[in-house]
């Protein structure tokens, strides 16, 4: 047998239990073919010296909103903690951008204002033009408007949105500038007809730009898979589009949106979606439909997750489901019945529950096995609930970089209040109870390199490497990348190709900038290190520059080459 490419001089960390570790993997087309030492490797037609870097399969990335991505034509509020720092973002971008019809910015934090909700007054004067101002949240999941945009909407004269749900000042019944139950909204097909129509940052055309370059992303991060979690029915041309014109460099599957009320039509119309999609894959593997996006609850930060009891800070509110009292039991009964594996975003401890439930009475009333619905995000668990995650086969995607303390101080802990902080992302207890737990970026809600993620899972602090906060629920290296490969895999059906390397599984798979396990007891510094070199198919998808490769490189039983005395028989770091 004669490789195409062997990789070799590394540590590879396999997770394969027959042979966990090993020094070279090596590839014929889009499959690994072998896995073991680098004096037995067989002979290459290009050959990759590792230098001792770490080897793994490639990330799978189970929940990242690729169509999320940051866009070009709009302010960025990442790292903006109060208002005066909101403000100046704004009037700049908003002074240098003439040309624009909106001001619109994204990731902005709900702890902005100190002990209140920002509001539409927040926003006066930031505009000479007086053009509206459209701002998401960091989790999209709410929107912050000035008058101007208030106006421009009919949110002033009493209207609604198709999009959100407006807040209104109980005393007098105005609406305040914030906007709840935003991307539940936004993706249904009335919802994202009226953004489209509205707001310019929802164009086809720049949504498809933020395709683009999270894509690029991704492979760069050392992603293999991703997982788009929420694709409408109305947006899946774009994703077509980047498949024909080769913009899918890694694999992609998608994850079309199941909206609340949606009725018997609309979900023959994504089986049928589906079905077709299957009937004629693409060769290379590079596109899959199939899982549908749910909602249990929204989100904590505005109170309206789901909670089994009243929110810390405001007694008598406990959130409320995103489907009227349980009629989330009867849909994913409905869905699993049609042969759907389901993908339900679930927060609050009450919501996590009922998703739970429903998941339970869909296997019991259709007889179904393995179906492996997930669970996404599952901040807030109620301890009888952990255990059920492994006696239902129920996946729990979740996100590293979500506990950490700068992102949940202020909002997050004070509204579930101290004594229910030891529910909060329990990576390491869901782990150790058998559950499949696959952790994921969230893009663009957490930053996507997986190596953030792998770092707050071993700290539980924030990235300036501050107190760590439930540091109870710590998970060390090893199993976090377990999380991001096996448990992964795992999670979409994908056991047998992916997740592990070994022969026969494709050949997706990652060389590092260094070996990470070197960071193990100092995780900090996992954040300076980087994916070096991706490959997916086989292929060589990504390359930072400091690993060469050697066409017709000499095979490992070559003497010369094993003793390393032929300077043009490697390519090292430059």
């Amino acid at each position: 047998m004669t490789l195409d490419t062997l990789i070799t001089g590394a540590r590879v960390r396999t997770f394969d239990p027959a042979a966990p570790w090993a020094e070279a993997v090596g590839v014929v087309d889009d499959r690994i073919a072998y896995v073991g030492s680098a004096v037995d490797a067989p002979n290459a037609r290009r050959r990759i010296e590792g230098d001792g870097r770490l080897v793994t399969p490639g990330i799978i990335d189970s929940h990242n909103h690729l169509l999320l991505g940051f866009d070009e034509d709009a302010v960025s509020l990442e790292g903006a903690h109060d208002l005066a720092e909101v403000r100046r973002r704004i009037s700049g971008f908003a002074a240098r951008r003439p040309d624009l019809d909106w001001i619109c910015a994204e990731n902005a934090v709900y702890s902005i204002v100190e002990g209140r909700r920002p509001n539409a007054a927040d926003l006066d004067g930031l505009d000479a033009a007086g053009r509206p101002i459209f701002v998401t949240t960091y989790d999209q999941h709410s929107v912050w408007l000035d008058r101007a945009a208030l106006r421009a909407l009919g949110v002033a004269g009493g209207g609604d949105l198709a999009w959100g749900r407006p807040e209104r000042d109980p005393a007098t019944g105005e609406p305040t500038g914030w906007v709840t139950d935003f991307y539940t909204s936004a993706m249904t097909v009335a919802g994202l007809a009226a953004l489209q129509r509205d707001i310019p940052m929802y164009s086809p055309e720049r949504r498809y730009r933020k395709l683009r370059s999270s894509m690029r992303m991704a492979t760069a991060l050392g992603i293999t898979t991703v997982v788009e979690p929420q694709v409408p029915l109305a947006e899946l041309p774009l994703f077509e589009r980047a498949l024909a014109e080769g913009v899918l460099t890694s694999r992609v599957i998608t994850a079309l949106f199941h909206p609340v009320g949606a009725d018997a039509a609309f979900r023959r119309r994504l089986r049928d979606a589906v079905d077709r999609a299957n009937e004629a894959p693409d060769a290379a593997g590079l596109l899959r439909l199939g899982p549908l996006k749910l909602y249990a609850d929204d989100v904590i930060e505005p109170h309206t997750a789901l909670m089994l009891e009243d929110y810390a800070n405001r007694p008598g509110v406990r959130g409320r489901p995103s489907y009227p009292d349980r009629e989330l039991v009867a849909v994913i009964g409905e869905l699993d019945r049609m042969g759907f594996q389901t993908h339900t975003h679930a927060t609050g401890d009450g919501g996590i529950r009922l998703a739970l439930d429903a998941i339970e009475h869909a296997a019991r009333v259709n007889g179904t096995r393995d179906r492996r619905h997930g669970i996404v995000h599952v901040e807030c668990l109620h301890p009888d609930d952990l255990p059920r995650f492994r006696a239902l086969g129920v996946t729990v995607a979740m996100q590293p970089r979500h506990c950490s303390p700068d992102l949940v101080a202020g909002t997050w802990m004070d509204n579930v209040g101290e004594e229910r902080w030891s529910r909060a992302w329990r990576f390491d207890s869901l782990l150790r109870s058998g559950a499949t737990v696959a952790f994921s970026s969230d893009w663009q809600v957490g930053e996507m390199d997986p190596l953030v993620g792998l770092y707050s899972a071993a700290t539980r602090a924030g990235l300036d490497g501050g107190d760590a906060w439930t540091p109870d629920e710590r998970v060390g290296l090893d199993r976090a990348l377990e999380a991001y490969t096996v448990h992964g895999a795992r999670a979409w059906h994908l056991e047998a190709s992916r997740g592990r390397l070994a022969p026969g599984m494709d050949a997706d798979l990652v060389v590092w900038s260094d070996d990470l396990y070197r960071h193990e007891h100092e995780p900090a510094g996992l954040l300076g290190e980087h994916a070096e070199v991706t490959v997916v198919g086989g292929r060589v998808v990504h390359s930072a520059g400091a690993v060469g490769e050697v066409v017709g490189a000499p095979a490992a039983e070559d003497p010369v080459a094993v003793g390393g005395g032929a300077a043009d028989a490697h390519v090292h770091v430059h």
